[in-house]
């Protein structure tokens, strides 16, 4: 009973049994979803989504947030983008620009809230409206297709085998994700900085008094946010044709949806990698495979808003529930 009762309540154990009963519905009532293509389609949208998830994983379970995920991805990628087509910049150069790009926006949101002492929300706003100025004055951007030269970026995140219609397609990313997804969350749970980043948002004050160096820590969990939302940027491009300016706002609302859903706290303090892959998967989930059953968007901001406000119920009744034991 003890092994039962500890997985149930375990929100990425719920998450998971929410996206196992989401894919069964899916196959039993749509043709369409069980053919490989879209297997492929739902994939390749995912990626840019987890690797935000991933980022804004951090900041969130420090007490913060980071609204200028979406907008800073679209913007590196138009950024780098334009570098290639104008400046004939190497596409492995553009691809390390998207990741300095994520980096130093990172580091200026970390050193804004940690070192200058702003709101996360007014600063991350701040850098969502300049990411999103910036990427506005570019121009419509296509990276290299397979077939150009420097296409070969987008094998980071497909194998193809064989050619014509013989060719199969292996999504490769899904392995990069979870790999990186391990590895994340070795760092969060097994080094000083993710042990640090949990202190903060557990009690930013006695970590301080501690001897923590709060406003260091605080600046590095921007700082990896941001890097992993420059690589964001890759997989945006990779799998959009045309990479639009202007554009950005709101994407990041899966990805923190997403981290929620997964079970990070929405006070700060806990959180998982993990967690924050399920979660983005049910998001996906529900925002790609719903139509598939013949439920438009309205349906499917509604749906994903209802699992948001019960992924943060289910949170606040955990936390009234250890708190009326203690």
């Amino acid at each position: 009973m003890t092994k039962k009762k500890s997985l149930l309540n375990d929100q990425r154990f719920i998450a998971a049994l929410v996206a196992i009963v989401l894919v069964v519905i899916y196959l039993i009532f749509s043709k369409e979803f069980r053919k490989y293509t879209s297997f492929l389609s739902m994939l390749d949208f995912s990626y840019y989504d987890i690797l935000m998830a991933y980022g804004v994983t951090f900041p969130l379970i420090t007490g913060g947030v980071d609204l200028s995920i979406g907008t800073g991805m679209v913007c590196y990628a138009l950024v780098a983008g334009q570098m290639v087509r104008n400046n004939g910049l190497p596409v492995g150069a553009a691809i390390v620009l998207c990741l300095v790009l994520g980096l130093a926006i990172g580091i200026l949101n970390g050193v804004l809230i940690g070192v200058m002492g702003l709101a996360p929300f007014i600063a991350t706003l701040s850098t969502c409206m300049i990411t999103r100025g910036i990427g506005s004055m570019c121009s419509a951007t296509p990276w290299p297709t397979t077939s150009q030269a420097g296409g070969w970026f987008h094998s980071i995140f497909k194998w193809t085998f064989g050619t014509g219609r013989q060719a199969f397609k292996f999504p490769f990313g899904i392995i990069l994700m979870l790999v990186l997804m391990f590895v994340l969350e070795f760092v969060l749970n097994h080094t000083k900085f993710g042990r640090y980043t949990i202190a903060i948002g557990s009690n930013r004050e006695a970590t301080a008094l501690s001897g923590i160096n709060v406003k260091f820590y605080h600046v590095m969990v921007y700082a990896v946010c941001g890097l992993l939302v420059g690589f964001s940027s890759v997989a945006y491009a990779a799998v959009t044709p045309t990479v639009q300016p202007g554009t950005g706002a709101g994407l990041e609302m899966d990805a923190i949806g997403g981290v929620f859903v997964g079970g990070v706290s929405a006070t700060g303090g806990y959180g998982s990698i993990i967690g924050s892959f399920i979660g983005t998967m049910v998001i996906m989930l529900l925002k790609t495979g719903l139509p598939y059953i013949g439920l438009q968007s309205n349906w499917q901001q509604i749906i994903t808003g209802a699992v948001l406000i019960i992924s943060v119920m289910i949170d606040i009744v955990k936390k009234k529930g250890a708190a009326a034991k203690a």
